[in-house]
């Protein structure tokens, strides 16, 4: 089956394949058409992690490197930077610290904590002696630090000051592995004395930098298929899962990344300034955060709070913002608070613009010269509220709405590209293109560095050598990872044959670009022998404009799903206003009519939800309901919600539906 568009953004490589012993169909290879001579040479003189910032270092020894807010009387003020060489001065000591305390190449040294330059500098000494960097997730709770430490056989932890307690309640579980503990910051002495009692050796940072004072130890020769890093996954089920990345996978997708963003003339220079917000323990910040490093580029971090993080913007003006769906569609109903209490005039005036602006960019122009005259005088509020700089907007880790994309495209006066990658491929496989506004709502065409091919799923009815190929999503090439640290039996599930099943299902569309449809894994079996794919549900019901978030449930013992949902609080308040109901907003979600409202608002879409349950409070990760990249953890959302739900499945089997 051969795609056809009249532009077209990726060619084949090799032909599809019909079903044969047992096996699905699959369809054709294809690779981006910026690799049509063949995939980006490697970056000459970088095998490693270490290299990409050992010759940074050599290039733009003055460059503005890691910078950080001071703090003055509980006040922020300016960015404060450390240059290029300062760091690696600075990344020596601590090597030299490292390695006097006995840990040798391959050691695995755990990193703790929110992003800051000290976070940096561990990994960076780390690479510099080949040791795993393996960061322990902030957002997982105690029980995952703990499994991570004891997994990965982790013998020394460098942790946020704030994080101690935290990683002392992992003991002594941890202790058979982890015997040296630094902070980014200082110890109090009753730390000390902690630590002593649990058999722990634990340092403040400036005196374990103190260490390594007058030794020199070699740095070992690093090769490619080295591993540097071991990241866990969430995972929605389960243990966490330790992926193997070598240097080969981050030096490849930097050289992927540089030639994408040359061939779409967006190159990254030393001028570039990026934020660091998004966890350093998601693959996602981590691989931008090596590009920027490779070109000469400057690290801000963010104060450690979302609620900040738009002052955050505003003092570090940063050219690069990367984010995740939840952080956009905060930037965009903030937008909406504001247009809707500016009064009709100006509502009525950003209206007429943005219709302008957008009409123009669906002829064909780029963002930049659909109307500078909207730009300048209604959209430039949106720009400087991100900083006034920014020029490429990411977004990664679940779908963006396609209303939020194309509204951000229009009125942030950048380019605003959506990616779509794994942990296990290291970040981007796919991601749009500027001014391409075909590709709105898909993940875009493949990085020019690897491989893409569509596997039928007969069970869900996908076929990749359809009309409309449809199929799991499987990547090759060299972003890959190495494996799952100490479960072979995982790895042989997804790799097979050097091709990476994603369980995400996927549809070519005729440009090239590829629209996530759907999860192979999330299937529930309806009593009528119905299946129901729920992550394509939620996906279409959280663009409903009353829903902030929502979670489907069904079972193979019932006949009909249903659903726990987070209404959008100014909808729902507005809304009881008009129909006469009182209360705050909890005693509004209890409320049989206003399950009634939503439930219709939810129909529209779907006749298959047959309760819903209003919950006031979002969805979140403290109570483990999220993952760290806000997807929804089904097994314990069900735990949580497992009264809520057999009562529903009750009250709607009796005839008398909440809200019908």
């Amino acid at each position: 089956m051969t795609l056809q568009h009249a532009k077209r953004f990726i060619f084949e490589v090799e032909p599809a394949k019909e079903s044969s012993d047992g096996k699905p169909s699959v369809g054709p290879v294809y690779r981006s058409t910026f690799a049509k001579d063949g995939f980006p040479n490697p970056i000459h003189g970088i095998d490693s992690c270490w290299d990409i910032f050992r010759t940074a270092v050599e290039k733009y020894p003055n460059n503005r490197m890691l910078g950080q807010r001071e703090i003055a009387n509980g006040k922020a003020g300016n960015y404060i930077w450390k240059s290029y060489k300062e760091v690696y001065d600075i990344v020596i000591k601590l090597g030299n610290s490292l390695r006097s305390c006995g840990i040798e190449e391959g050691g695995k040294c755990g990193i703790f904590g929110a992003n800051c330059p000290e976070w940096i500098i561990s990994m960076e000494a780390c690479n510099a002696h080949g040791l795993y960097c393996v960061p322990l997730y902030d957002t997982l709770g105690a029980g995952a630090v703990e499994f991570i430490i004891s997994h990965a056989e982790v013998s020394i932890a460098f942790v946020e000051e704030k994080k101690i307690p935290e990683l002392f309640k992992t003991c002594p579980n941890s202790t058979k592995y982890m015997k040296t503990v630094v902070s980014f910051g200082g110890v109090k002495s009753e730390q000390k004395e902690e630590a002593e009692k649990l058999g722990l050796i634990i340092h403040s940072w400036d005196e374990f930098l103190k260490l390594g004072e007058g030794k020199q130890y070699d740095l070992p020769v690093k090769k490619k298929s080295d591993i540097c890093t071991i990241m866990y996954t969430s995972g929605t089920t389960g243990d966490p899962k330790g992926v193997l990345i070598s240097n080969e996978s981050i030096v490849t997708i930097t050289s992927g990344v540089m030639h994408f963003l040359e061939s779409v003339n967006e190159s990254l220079s030393e001028k570039d300034v990026y934020i660091s917000y998004l966890p350093l323990a998601h693959v996602f910040d981590r691989a931008i955060e090596e590009c920027i490093i490779h070109v000469g580029g400057s690290i801000g971090f963010w104060r450690g709070d979302v609620k900040l993080l738009i002052e955050d913007l505003g003092e570090l003006k940063p050219s690069i913002f990367c984010a995740v769906p939840r952080v956009l569609d905060r930037v965009y109903t903030g937008l909406q608070q504001k247009l809707s209490v500016g009064g009709f005039f100006k509502k009525k005036v950003f209206d007429v613009a943005f219709s302008y602006k957008f009409g123009n960019m669906k002829k064909g122009q780029s963002h930049a010269a659909a109307s500078p005259f909207c730009d300048k005088l209604v959209f430039n509020k949106v720009k400087q509220g991100l900083g006034g700089n920014v020029r490429i907007i990411l977004s990664g880790a679940a779908p963006l709405a396609s209303h939020i994309e194309s509204f951000l495209r229009v009125v942030a006066c950048c380019h605003v590209l959506q990616g779509y990658g794994l942990t296990e491929s290291c970040a981007g496989t796919f991601v749009t293109f500027p001014d391409e506004l075909d590709m709105l709502g898909t993940v875009g065409p493949p990085v020019p560095n690897v491989d893409i091919r569509l596997e039928s799923v007969p069970d869900m009815e996908y076929d990749a050598l359809g009309s409309t190929p449809r199929g799991e999503i499987c990547i090759r090439g060299k972003t890959l990872f190495s494996g799952y640290y100490k479960r072979e039996d995982l790895t042989k599930e997804v790799l097979i044959d050097g091709w990476l099943h994603t369980g995400d299902v996927g549809e070519w569309q005729p440009d090239g670009s590829m629209k996530i449809i759907d999860r192979k894994k999330n299937i529930f079996k309806l009593a009528q022998g119905e299946y129901v794919a729920v992550e394509n549900l939620e996906n279409v019901y959280g663009q409903v404009e009353t829903i902030d978030s929502i979670w489907v449930y069904g079972n193979s013992f019932e006949s009909f799903l249903i659903a726990v949902a987070n209404p959008t609080q100014q909808t729902l308040e507005r809304w009881a206003v008009e129909n006469g109901l009182n209360g705050d907003f909890n005693s509004i979600c209890q409320n049989a009519k206003a399950k009634a409202f939503i439930l219709g608002e939810l129909l529209k879409g779907f006749e298959v939800i047959k309760a819903v349950h209003l919950e006031p409070v979002a969805f979140d990760i403290e109570r483990d309901l999220l993952t760290p990249t806000y997807k929804n953890k089904r097994p314990q959302l069900l735990k949580y919600y497992q009264n809520v739900i057999d009562e529903m499945y009750k009250t709607a089997k009796e005839g008398q539906a909440p809200g019908r």
